[in-house]
């Protein structure tokens, strides 16, 4: 699937399989989740939200190095 350019619902990028929906609802709670709220959803942007997955585990790698 193509995510450049898409703001998507926790429910839809869980069903991606990237996170589950219980891990994005805390990262939105500690507010890490890369997004915006529109109303009472909240829109994650995919593609940052995949480059600070990309991050996080690069820097997981050289912490244990």
């Amino acid at each position: 699937m193509d995510y450049r350019n898409k703001f998507l619902t926790i429910r839809q990028v869980a069903a991606t399989g990237l996170l589950s929906e219980y891990q994005l609802r805390l990262l939105e709670k500690q507010g890490r989740l890369p997004g915006l709220r529109s109303g009472n959803r909240f829109k994650v942007n995919v593609p940052l939200l995949l480059e600070q997955l990309d991050r996080d585990s690069f820097s997981e790698v050289n912490a244990n190095a």
